[in-house]
Formats: structure tokens, C-alpha cells, sequence
């Protein structure tokens, strides 16, 4: 009996320590019935983040932003994003549905880039963009990005001297789900309709070892309540698991919000000791069946949401933005509401 209590005592030591080198974020994807799927994610972070909306349509013409040997292509496919700072699209959803993530991955190690050598490289800032902009589903995406033809080059976030570390998930219309990550200077790709949870450290392989410990745990006995990455880690697993499913959009979208939201931070909470702890900036839901993007902003009172069936993604549409960083308020569906704006300039690598 002790022995048992001993190895549960280390087990949760061990997972808790594993999560306190992070900013901390959780994405989680509902599978329903009939085809419904929803992905949602938090963005939670120490500082202010300023997040926009925009609407970039297709045959935009772009290039990886380190130099010479920048991978370049025209967009395929147009989508909705969320910036940062606008200098980067850390989430969206394009227009055949695939849903793209960005979160914090403090053990990322990207490969080495030669500006001079043989290898195309992208920026980090745009590694989000590319998947939205080329790939309809998580296979097309999976199969191409793991015959890596170009090197993902990160750099200092502009004006600070945090170096950016990411991993990225993806998931479509048909409840496929992928996970991106560069650890030891390796594309890890982790491709399984199964991996319907994420959050940051520990790397992937260590997140499922997790989520299988607890399984053993009923979550209607015990679930662990704090902040810390590891036990929102654990709540997303067993809600997104535990919550109805049904082809009732509106009743799927409530439980879906209320599971990110379970995981979420409230405002005003961080820690200077354990830096996974940061306050929740803002939510995104995106419902894949019915080309809807919702995006929550914890400083207003209600959501926002795009149907994506109402965007002009046509090449030479114009580049349209929703402005959300100064805490405008907007009432229900806004796709009307984007006004045509100068395209935001992606972060490129210094020269």
C-alpha cells in the first residue's frame, strides 16, 4: 500500500514539474454525431496579446520572410485568422474547413538555417499560414509537410528577447486531427483522429502517457482543479470525452465552450514562479460542419462570430480586417463588419 502511494505521490510531482516551464494554452476538438466537429482553443498569455480577425482570400502571392532561400507559394485556399500583434497568424479556419493552432511549446528545437544553403526556409510567423493556405484536410497536410521541403526559422518575438518556440496542431471536417512539432531539430508529425487534446510542455508523446495514467481515475471521483498546465491538461481530456454527443449545433457549441472555458484562466492570475500560469486572452470555437468561427474575447461581453459561407475568398477579393484589439464590441455574426484593410506584414527572420 505504501509503495502505491509512494509511486502516485512521484507520478504527481513528476507531472506537475513538467508543466512549469510554459505559457500555457489548451485546444480541444469535439467529434459529434453526423459529422459534427467543433475545435476550440484558449490563448493564454502574461502580457496583453492583441488579437484581430481577418479575412485573407485566396491566390495571394507569399514567401517565407528569411531571405534568398524563402519557400515561396500563392494561396490555394482563402481563410479566416486570428493575429498576434499582427505580425502572425496564430489561429484560423479556411474555407474547406481545416483549423489551424498555434501553442506554446517550450522544448521545440527547430533545425539549423543556412541563408546560404540548399534549403528553403519559412518564418515562424507564417508556419500557421501555410497550412491554411495550402491544404484542405490534415492528410493533404501530413503528407506533404513530412517530405519537408523547407526548414521552419524562428526567431526572437519582435521588441523582446523571448526566443518563439511553437508547435502546431491541425484538425478538419472529418474529425482528423495532427500535431506538428520540431524537438531535438526533428519534424515530429503525431496523426490520429484520436489526438483531440493538446496543451504545451511536455512534448506529445509525454501529453497521451499522461492521459492514459488518468484514464484509470474516474472523473466523476477526482479531477484535479488547479491552473497549472497538467491539471487543465486532464480536465479538457475528460470533458471533451465526457460531454453529450449530438448533432444539435447549439447544444454541441454550449458544452464545447464550456469545456475551453473550464480550462481557461481568469483574468488577472499569473505567476512570477510558475510562468504556465497565465491569465486567458481570449477563446476561438470553430464548428467545421457548418463553416462558423467564434472568437471570445474575455475583456468583452459577448462573442463574436464569422460564417465563413458569407466570405468572398476569390482571388483579388480584397484583404478585410475585423478590429478587435481595443476591445471593440460587435453584436452576433460580424462577416459584414470587416472593412478592407492594407494586408498586416507577417514578422520576417532579421537580416
Amino acid at each position: 500500500m505504501n509503495s502505491c502511494k509512494t509511486f502516485f505521490t512521484f507520478l504527481s510531482i513528476t507531472f506537475i514539474t513538467v508543466f512549469q516551464n510554459s505559457d500555457a494554452c489548451t485546444r480541444v476538438v469535439y467529434h459529434g454525431t453526423n459529422d459534427l466537429i467543433i475545435t476550440a482553443r484558449s490563448m493564454d498569455w502574461k502580457e496583453e496579446i492583441p488579437a484581430n480577425l481577418w479575412i485573407l482570400p485566396s491566390g495571394i502571392l507569399r514567401n517565407g520572410l528569411v531571405g534568398e532561400n524563402s519557400v515561396q507559394w500563392r494561396s490555394k485556399y482563402g481563410s479566416v485568422v486570428t493575429t498576434s500583434w499582427d505580425i502572425a497568424s496564430s489561429d484560423g479556419m479556411n474555407e474547406k474547413g481545416l483549423v489551424a493552432n498555434m501553442l506554446w511549446l517550450a522544448e521545440s528545437e527547430y533545425p539549423k538555417f543556412d541563408p546560404k544553403g540548399t534549403k528553403n526556409g519559412l518564418a515562424i510567423s507564417l508556419w500557421l499560414q501555410y497550412a491554411l493556405d495550402n491544404f484542405a484536410t490534415v492528410e493533404e497536410a501530413v503528407n506533404d509537410l513530412a517530405q519537408e521541403k523547407f526548414i521552419v526559422v524562428s526567431s526572437l518575438i519582435p521588441g523582446t528577447d523571448r526566443f518563439t518556440t511553437l508547435h502546431l496542431s491541425l484538425s478538419d471536417a472529418k474529425g482528423d486531427n495532427a500535431i506538428f512539432e520540431y524537438i531535438n531539430g526533428k519534424l515530429v508529425i503525431h496523426h490520429d483522429p484520436s489526438y483531440n487534446v493538446m496543451t504545451n510542455s511536455p512534448i506529445f508523446n509525454e501529453q497521451l502517457a499522461i492521459n492514459e495514467y488518468w484514464k484509470g481515475i474516474p472523473g466523476t471521483i477526482m479531477l484535479p482543479g488547479t491552473n497549472r498546465a497538467a491539471d487543465r491538461y486532464v480536465r479538457a481530456s475528460y470533458y471533451i470525452g465526457a460531454i453529450p454527443k449530438t448533432d444539435n449545433t447549439r447544444n454541441a457549441l454550449a458544452s464545447v465552450f464550456g469545456v475551453i472555458r473550464n480550462c481557461s484562466v481568469p483574468l488577472g492570475i499569473s505567476s512570477e514562479t510558475e510562468p504556465n500560469i497565465s491569465s486567458t486572452r481570449w477563446r476561438t470555437v470553430a464548428d467545421h460542419k457548418n463553416m462558423t468561427y467564434y472568437f471570445d474575447n474575455v475583456l468583452n461581453p459577448n462573442v463574436v462570430w464569422v460564417d465563413l459561407k458569407k466570405i468572398d475568398f476569390k482571388e483579388n477579393a480584397p484583404v478585410k480586417k475585423l478590429s478587435l484589439s481595443n476591445n471593440e464590441i460587435y453584436e452576433g455574426e460580424s462577416s459584414g463588419k470587416f472593412t478592407e484593410t492594407k494586408p498586416f506584414a507577417f514578422a520576417a527572420l532579421p537580416q
